[in-house]
């Protein structure tokens, strides 16, 4: 076989990387213990070697070109594989390592993610997490992140989405509000209600409510005096604090039904969901990292999902009768 690369290539190759993971040549430099004047030699040694402009530079800033792009994408994966082959040769992989970046909306990061994460480091003590938490659709390719979940996904050639819940929704209000406003009976209801909006991150317009009722599914455009934007969690405190009622998902709002801070409303129209799908990369050679935390978390989803119809904490669609 005719050598292509000698080790300088190599280690620029690797420079590359970091530095875009980094968004800087210093933050590559500091990665590898080099000086960032190294880090540009070697990029720059690239460069000539390709015959393409990999970065566009600035005073502040080095930015991807498209061809930088497309050249990452095939170094890391080229990188990662290297890594996975030491692995499986010196037995290593039983050991997963490195820095795993997820990013999750903040309804599941905070009810369902996060309270999982201690268990997985001590069962992989050597992987670093980063969460980004954020209801904004990342790019999960030029971002650098592993993985990602999401609802109502859309997959690209590039990633596998797996599902991991059908989330129920269901509507909520304080006792005090009830008490004050009166106990919506019927959907029609809801007109006269102060209903707390969501403005979805992907339009910046509110979202619909989501119901069942004798005539099939049914999605509701609702107007109100309260609109969060970005953060579901924050209709939540509203409601909690009287505001008025708000739809959100069930495994969000399990505390507050147990102590009676919140109060399920208009249960008979209920029994509507949202899918939340775990994204990551295709790859035959995915990092190990990144494949015990997929086995992590649809293992420990499919186990609170069960706890919770144990204890009846899952709902059954309720349809009206007429």
């Amino acid at each position: 076989m005719k050598r292509h690369f000698d080790d300088v290539l190599i280690g620029s190759i690797e420079l590359f990387c970091l530095a875009v993971e980094g968004g800087t040549f210093t933050a590559a430099a500091h990665s590898a213990g080099v000086t960032p004047a190294a880090v540009s030699r070697s990029i720059s040694r690239l460069e000539k070697r390709l015959g393409v402009r990999l970065f566009v530079r600035s005073t502040r800033s080095v930015r991807l070109t498209d061809g930088g792009k497309a050249y990452f994408e095939q170094c890391r994966a080229a990188l990662n594989q290297l890594v996975e082959a030491e692995r499986q040769v010196t037995g290593e992989q039983v050991q997963p390592a490195g820095t795993l970046r997820i990013s999750s909306p903040t309804t599941y990061a905070h009810h369902r993610l996060l309270p999982l994460l201690p268990a997985f480091r001590t069962k992989y003590p050597l992987i670093k997490i980063a969460v980004h938490i954020s209801n904004r659709n990342i790019d999960m390719h030029n971002e650098n992140f592993d993985c990602a979940i999401r609802v109502r996904p859309q997959p690209d050639s590039t990633t596998i989405a797996r599902l991991l819940e059908d989330a129920p929704l269901l509507v909520v209000a304080s006792p005090a509000y009830l008490k004050r406003q009166g106990t919506p009976k019927h959907l029609a209801d809801l007109g006269r209600h102060e209903c707390i909006q969501f403005d979805l991150p992907s339009t910046g317009r509110p979202i619909g409510w989501l119901f069942n009722d004798a005539d099939g599914e049914r999605e509701i455009l609702l107007t109100g005096n309260y609109t969060c934007a970005d953060d579901v969690l924050g209709g939540v405190t509203l409601a909690k604090s009287g505001a008025g009622l708000f739809q959100t998902y069930r495994f969000v709002v399990q505390k507050e039904l147990a102590d009676g801070t919140l109060v399920e409303v208009l249960q008979n129209f209920a029994g509507r969901s949202r899918p939340f799908s775990l994204l990551y990369p295709h790859g035959r050679m995915l990092p190990s990292r990144v494949r015990a935390f997929v086995d992590f978390l649809m293992e420990q989803t499919q186990r609170l999902q069960h706890a919770e119809a144990e204890i009846g904490a899952r709902p059954k669609a309720r349809r009206r009768t007429r």
